[in-house]
């Protein structure tokens, strides 16, 4: 797969705000399977979600996530900020939620979206290599070591999607991997 202007955005005159007036951002838990392709019954102990260092160090890990720019999808958003931050693309699937939520220094109020992306390919360059690591671990040491209890609440409800029905059930939105790229 070939991406385009592999660049992150930076600024903020994009950016999308809720009616109260709070920052939307949107995310992805980057997952795959530990299992082989052909099992149908997907236990807990079969995920692993890749996390990212935060940018400043010693501040813990999260799940990729970003402004939600007003010339682009909630879906396209999310998969270029797991681009950017995390080097990884696949297919984004249906939304897990939205949480509201404070900043770290609880000034600003957020909306937080997260999405779950079946990782497809993991790339060599990305954006913020050089300020990120990112690191592949078990949901259970997601839970532990993740610092935002939001992005705990849709690690929890995506494990349970994920252990709950089939791997053949569960449905993709399109790849939109070249579209982000693009923007």
């Amino acid at each position: 797969m070939e991406l385009k202007n592999l660049s992150a955005r930076t600024g903020r005159h994009l950016q999308r705000y809720n009616l109260l007036g709070h920052r939307q951002v949107v995310g992805c838990i980057p997952y795959r399977y530990r299992s082989p392709r052909g099992a149908s019954v997907v236990g807990e102990e079969d995920i692993e979600v890749l996390v990212i260092t935060a940018q400043r160090k010693g501040k813990g890990v999260l799940f990729p996530k970003g402004g939600w720019e007003i010339d682009e999808s909630i879906e396209e958003a999310a998969l270029r900020e797991t681009v950017e931050e995390a080097g990884v693309v696949g297919d984004v699937q249906n939304k897990l939620g939205k949480w509201s939520f404070n900043s770290k220094n609880r000034e600003s109020f957020y909306e937080g979206h997260m999405f779950p992306l079946l990782v497809k390919e993991q790339l060599e360059i990305w954006p913020e290599r050089d300020i990120r690591q990112r690191l592949w671990i078990s949901a259970r040491e997601a839970r532990r070591m993740c610092e935002y209890w939001w992005m705990k609440e849709a690690l929890e409800l995506l494990v349970n999607r994920l252990t709950s029905q089939p791997k053949t059930e569960m449905v993709s939105l399109p790849n939109l991997a070249l579209v982000a790229a693009n923007a």
